[in-house]
């Protein structure tokens, strides 16, 4: 265990502020794709016994109308967010006619973009700005990209905890700026460890061949319909997946506060001449919402990202301004296509123990080019992740990735008692399956899905069809009480009445409200 390390847990355990350390606030928003029965994406409409996509706080969609998005409530225990998670699903399953959820991140097979409808809201002006936003991010990266699918952890600490971990540490700064620097602490050590979560819970390693069609890239045949590379780890998170030339350009730093927002205010504030070549409004046709960097501050894609959140008539980059940090958002997850929900404990536990040694670690400013080298080093991980011999990422004094990970995961044991006390072993089980995935490769999602797909005669789809209808299954044969799935139908309808509302308080047309209003009205940035 590191000296800092060290020291932290010793202050945390002889001041007693452990249980509140071990307080820790979680939520989960996880995506997955409707596909009929013949496994193609959904051509439906949001099924209305689900609610409205506009207004329903746990279930909605993201870019497409076929590509669902769970949002569980904020729980202090891993096993409610988990059985939360888990409820949205069965109550989804209850309004699936002939439609089951993909369970893996990279999409089923595809029939080119128009085969992907993009989400629609309502007629209400706001609506309507959804869905402009959305036509705009398939006119900027295309629709293919928009749908692969994946898992957002959020992660923060009570208040309890950082008033007694900044006195721990003798610092007299404004509660408020300690925390939103401890945070952005958290976000770079992160950054120089997503190579880590990329090894051990990446699991798309291989695509159907529809995904790569016309485009260029360096997978390799499996057989007859998909592509993969015997080693890779996390496709999703490589350049077939979330990636932006555009974004690539701005420094957003991390270093403090104050010039993150600026950066992010400012990209959504500077123009960029290839999406003012594309065009705003041509004819009656909008193509996006404005010619800048950002349409709006969500569109900033990146592996981690410190969030707030916002208040009616607030802009998200406002937020953090005005009050701080006050959780994490770590976006690089896959969805786990051996799991039902797409996330088990163990995987939660471990980015908890994660995210607590990124805060307890030194975490130096990241320089440019430091940053450069740890995209390099995730992209080595992300393609070549379980090769024999692979070097560990750089600056590591150990000869191979797989050391380099075995020596890491060691420092998280101490972290890992504190955590579980006397009375559990969770964290310390977690962190023993993450080890046994060092130790035998063959133990990653990554790993499993090409073994399974084997037995598919190499069909990346025909592997992910069946874990499909196997969740499938389990949800059908496992569905709400009859209590609880009323409640659900109370929240859906509830739902629908807020967006009708919205929708008849509307007075002005929506070029007015486009030029003229929206950009004032940050309030609806919430409703991204």
């Amino acid at each position: 265990m590191s000296a800092n390390l060290a020291r932290a847990l010793e202050k945390i355990e002889r001041s007693g502020a452990t249980t509140a350390l071990r307080k820790i606030h979680r939520g989960i928003e996880k995506e997955s794709l409707r596909v009929g029965q013949d496994g193609l994406i959904s051509q439906r409409p949001h099924p209305p016994g689900l609610g409205s996509a506009l207004t329903h706080p746990s279930i909605t969609t993201d870019y497409s109308e076929a590509l669902l998005e769970f949002i569980t409530p904020v729980e202090q225990s891993v096993s409610r967010v988990l059985h939360d998670l888990e409820q949205i699903h069965r109550f989804t399953y209850q309004h699936l006619l002939r439609e089951r959820l993909w369970v893996a991140s990279m999409p089923c097979i595809v029939q080119g973009d128009s085969s992907i409808p993009i989400a629609e809201y309502g007629s209400s002006n706001i609506a309507r700005m959804k869905h402009i936003y959305r036509v705009g991010l398939g006119s900027r990266y295309g629709r293919l990209m928009q749908v692969i699918a994946g898992i957002h952890y959020n992660f923060s600490l009570t208040n309890d905890f950082w008033i007694a971990w900044q006195a721990l540490e003798g610092d007299a700064q404004p509660a408020i700026t300690y925390q939103s620097q401890s945070y952005l602490a958290v976000v770079r050590n992160f950054y120089r460890h997503t190579w880590l979560v990329a090894y051990l819970f990446g699991a798309s390693p291989a695509v159907c061949r529809s995904f790569v069609e016309g485009r260029t890239h360096q997978l390799e045949r499996f057989g007859d319909s998909s592509y993969y590379l015997p080693h890779a780890t996390s496709l999703r998170l490589s350049d077939l997946g979330y990636r932006s030339e555009a974004q690539e350009r701005v420094v957003f730093n991390l270093d403090n506060l104050e010039n993150y927002v600026e950066a992010l205010r400012g990209a959504t504030e500077t123009s960029y001449p290839p999406y003012i070549k594309m065009g705003v409004k041509v004819g009656q046709q909008y193509r996006q919402l404005n010619h800048n960097v950002l349409q709006i501050e969500n569109e900033y894609y990146a592996p981690v990202r410190p969030k707030r959140v916002t208040r009616p008539g607030e802009k998200p980059s406002h937020a953090l301004r005005d009050r701080g940090i006050e959780y994490i958002e770590v976006r690089c997850l896959d969805l786990d296509p051996f799991t039902a929900i797409g996330i088990d404990e163990p995987t939660i536990r471990f980015l908890d123990l994660l995210l607590l040694y990124c805060l307890f670690e030194d975490s130096p400013d990241l320089t440019r080019q430091e940053m450069h080298q740890i995209n390099r080093d995730l992209q080595q991980v992300i393609l070549y992740g379980r090769r024999p011999g692979l070097e560990p990422p750089t600056g590591s004094t150990a000869q191979t990735l797989i050391e380099h990970g075995l020596a890491l995961l060691d420092e998280l044991v101490g972290l890992a008692e504190l955590m579980d006390g006397s009375e559990s072993t969770a964290y310390a089980d977690a962190l023993r399956l993450q080890t046994k995935k060092f130790e035998d490769p063959t133990l990653t999602p990554s790993a499993r899905s090409l073994h399974m797909m084997q037995e598919y005669d190499g069909s990346f789809f025909e592997f992910a069809m069946a874990q499909s209808i196997e969740h499938e299954q389990f949800f059908r044969e496992h569905p709400l009480s009859v209590a609880t799935s009323h409640q659900f139908d109370v929240i859906a309808q509830e739902s629908i009445d807020h967006q009708r509302m919205i929708e008849s308080s509307d007075k002005i047309d929506f070029d007015k409200f486009n030029t003229i209003l929206f950009p004032s009205l940050q309030s609806l940035i919430n409703f991204f």
